[in-house]
């Protein structure tokens, strides 16, 4: 029985078949508590645990502290909910954009390629020195530090900076 059992998981991850959805994911990793706050101040759970297909560039808790704690605290209060959703869905991409597949949109764009987030912004992959950042609008980088982890509806790619929308 043993044998069938890990059979069939090693099937399940070789054909792509993964039981948590992304939100799943983060929920169960600690470095990403911070994020999983964000996502349920700002009601966005649901929707990112639906059918997808979805990209996260997820900001891990070292990333969220970059942010001055008085206004982290402010955008997870309910009144603004607005501010906080515009951030949020700024990092999540429809499709399920693997690294391979940013990594070939980066070579034939010369570098650099442009991402439509939910929020309907736009969000610029870049290549330098050996390694893919995102800018924000404002210009910021921040870098991709681990790559696709995966879920029923989508991929994570862990990001070390909260990147800031229009």
């Amino acid at each position: 029985m043993k044998k069938i059992i890990l059979l069939f998981v090693a099937l399940s991850f070789s054909f792509g078949v993964y039981s948590q959805t992304i939100v799943e994911a983060a929920v169960s990793n600690k470095d990403f508590s911070t994020l999983v706050t964000a996502l349920k101040a700002a009601d966005l759970v649901d929707a990112l645990s639906g059918e997808g297909p979805f990209t996260v560039f997820a900001p891990n808790n070292a990333a969220f502290s970059k942010i001055d704690s008085e206004t982290l605290g402010s955008l997870l209060k309910p009144e603004n909910i607005a501010a906080l959703t515009n951030i949020l869905t700024y990092h999540v991409v429809s499709g399920k954009l693997m690294a391979s597949d940013v990594a070939s949109a980066l070579k034939s764009g010369y570098g650099k390629v442009k991402l439509t987030a939910l929020n309907g912004q736009t969000i610029t992959a870049r290549s330098k020195d050996g390694k893919i950042f995102l800018e924000d609008s404002q210009g910021n980088m921040s870098e991709i530090i681990a790559t696709d982890v995966a879920g029923s509806n989508g991929v994570i790619h862990v990001i070390s900076s909260v990147v800031m929308p229009e």
